[in-house]
């Protein structure tokens, strides 16, 4: 952890909503006037597409069925910690991006399935923020966690994460329900193992919970919406968190533990702002004062 150089990690499945989460954050950037650089877990993939293919061509011919973008040795997590630390104690890194498709190829000039070449960051930043699926993992090589100072946690229950996986890889990307489902299988060891114990490692737990029937998600015509769903938001220290000026602002929330505060999915912007917003200008008070 750095006072002067503080980093936010925020870690989540695929399908979890980290995205929406980036952009809440990118709000209170601009709304505070915070320079922050953003690194994606994309990024830090260790094959690119068509050798991501080979590779899991080569496992499964192997016996291996657990093989997938979730698994630790899928990633770079060694050259992850690397720009956490060096960030951490320089304020300097560097980063790259994964590109998904020909609207990223068309804006960096790269091929679709592709890394671009490593970059430097800006100089001058205020804090580092990661998004991605690695951001607190602990094993046996790396301690991502240690290096974050603020670590967030986006969880959805199983079901409602398969069935946002399933629509948005059918509607974006062209996969059958069928393809889709075998992935998620693949990725079910390593969701087990390398996804899961994050979260207890992340300081603030946001986990979304819907209030409709998600028993088969496999056939679920859509997706629940956050007037369908409730959102459980567990703090790993509740010292200093003001509960009942939460619960007041925030309408329709309660608390269900000590340490915890169920609010109205159509409400998680409001309270993210509510709650981030101070532990974000806390950090760079510190930076300020070190």
């Amino acid at each position: 952890m750095s006072i002067r150089h503080p980093i936010i990690s925020v870690t989540g499945s695929s399908g979890a909503g980290t995205t929406t989460v980036k952009h809440t954050f990118d709000q209170i950037f601009r709304r505070e006037g915070i320079s922050a650089v953003s690194i994606e877990g994309d990024a830090f993939h260790r094959f690119n597409r068509k050798d991501m293919a080979a590779e899991l061509t080569r496992r499964t011919a192997a016996g291996d069925q657990t093989f997938s973008h979730f698994s630790f040795e899928a990633n770079e997590l060694g050259e992850l910690e690397r720009v956490f630390r060096e960030y951490g104690e320089t304020g300097r890194g560097r980063t790259r991006h994964y590109v998904h498709d020909d609207k990223e190829a068309a804006v960096y000039n790269t091929p679709t399935g592709t890394f671009t070449d490593w970059a430097p960051f800006e100089d001058q930043s205020d804090l580092l923020f990661y998004e991605g699926l690695h951001g607190a993992v602990v094993n046996e090589v790396v301690n991502l966690a240690r290096w974050a100072d603020l670590k967030i946690g986006v969880v959805p229950v199983m079901n409602l994460e398969w069935i946002q996986k399933i629509h948005r890889d059918r509607a974006s990307r062209g996969y059958t329900t069928e393809a889709v489902t075998d992935v998620i299988l693949r990725r079910m060891h390593a969701y087990v193992h390398c996804i899961c114990p994050q979260f207890t490692e992340t300081d603030i737990n946001f986990q979304r919970v819907p209030v409709v029937d998600t028993s088969n998600p496999f056939i679920a015509r859509w997706i629940p919406t956050a007037d369908e769903s409730l959102v459980v938001i567990r703090f790993k220290s509740p010292r200093g968190i003001d509960f009942p000026y939460l619960t007041s602002m925030i309408n329709g929330s309660w608390m269900s533990r000590a340490n915890s505060i169920v609010i109205p999915g159509n409400r998680l912007d409001l309270a993210m702002q509510l709650i981030l917003t101070p532990l974000i200008l806390r950090l760079l008070d510190q930076k300020k004062r070190a």
